[in-house]
Order: C-alpha cells, then sequence, then structure tokens
C-alpha cells in the first residue's frame, strides 16, 4: 500500500492506493474523481512542470541580466527531468525575451514547449 496527497485541487485528499496481484490499482480516499485519476498516474507515469534558467547569449551576457528563467509548457515525464534540463542548460537565449516565448519548441518530439517566465529586456 502507498500514501499520496492529491494535489489537484486546495482540498489535498489523503488517498490511499492498493495494487493487486493483477497489476489494478485501487484508490480510496478521493473525495472527487480528480483524486483517483491523479493517484493512477502518479503511480504509473509520474510526471512535472520543470522550472530552469538558461544562459543569455555570451555578448549580451555582459548585461545585469544572465540568466532567464524558463519552464515548461505541460508536464514532463520524469525519467526525462535530467535530459531536459541539460539542453536547457546548453540553450543561450537572445533579449529581449517576453513570457511566454517560446525558447525550445518540441522538445525531442514530446510536444514539451519551454518558455520564457519572465519578460527581460536590455535594460533590465
Amino acid at each position: 500500500m502507498r500514501n499520496l496527497t492529491c494535489i489537484i485541487c486546495p482540498i489535498g485528499c489523503s488517498l490511499e492506493i492498493q495494487e493487486s496481484g493483477s497489476g489494478n490499482l485501487t484508490v480510496t480516499g478521493s473525495r472527487c474523481p480528480r483524486g483517483e485519476v491523479y493517484a493512477q498516474e502518479e503511480i504509473r507515469s509520474p510526471k512535472r512542470i520543470v522550472t530552469a534558467t538558461a544562459a543569455v547569449q555570451e555578448e549580451q551576457a555582459a548585461l545585469s541580466v544572465r540568466r532567464v528563467p524558463v519552464k515548461t509548457s505541460s508536464a514532463c515525464p520524469k525519467e526525462k527531468i535530467n535530459a531536459l534540463l541539460c539542453d536547457i542548460y546548453k540553450k543561450k537565449v537572445s533579449l529581449p525575451v517576453k513570457a511566454g516565448d517560446v525558447i525550445i519548441s518540441d522538445w525531442n518530439g514530446s510536444g514539451i514547449d519551454v518558455i520564457a517566465a519572465r519578460t527581460i529586456s536590455y535594460a533590465d
């Protein structure tokens, strides 16, 4: 048996998950159907939104801003997060950048975009 706290809504239901011999999961403790879906996904295929920073291009790095905060547009499978972070850390961003600008498009064919989380201009 595993215990999770559902993070889908502010209630934070305490979930208990039991796996049968055939691999089926039974979820108890959820006050709504979303908790069961969350538990199933968290056990079978956990995903996370990834936040990081990308470097500003070297010729612009003399400015006061050297890194741009970025995040993924959708959740990334946990087992691929390290590879995604490596690609983000290799990326050089050209200023100016607006919040929501795509920094990396369709990362590795996953449908996940890496987007700027903040607007940064030369004056920042």
